[in-house]
């Protein structure tokens, strides 16, 4: 599943930068994930990038979006192929 951002994101601009696919952008008050971009970095890394970079860990799964690793890499070619 694509991933999003919480409420409780301080705007550390930790994300954004490590984003492969420029899925991250600042929104009206925090950062936000385009789901339409967000392979949850399949195709480039082992895990996602902006996870492992958030230091309150305020970036999760969105049940909103649910996606498995085939359909993730399907969009990753998408953008891509």
């Amino acid at each position: 599943m694509a991933l999003k951002i919480l409420d409780s994101c301080i705007n550390c601009d930790m994300c954004d930068p490590e984003c492969p696919n420029d899925a991250i952008s600042l929104g009206a008050e925090i950062y936000e994930i385009d789901v339409d971009k967000c392979t949850e970095c399949v195709g480039h890394y082992e895990k996602p990038t902006c996870v492992s970079v958030c230091p309150i860990d305020c970036v999760k799964p969105d049940a909103k979006n649910i996606e498995n690793k085939d359909d993730l890499q399907a969009k990753f070619l998408s953008l891509y192929g």
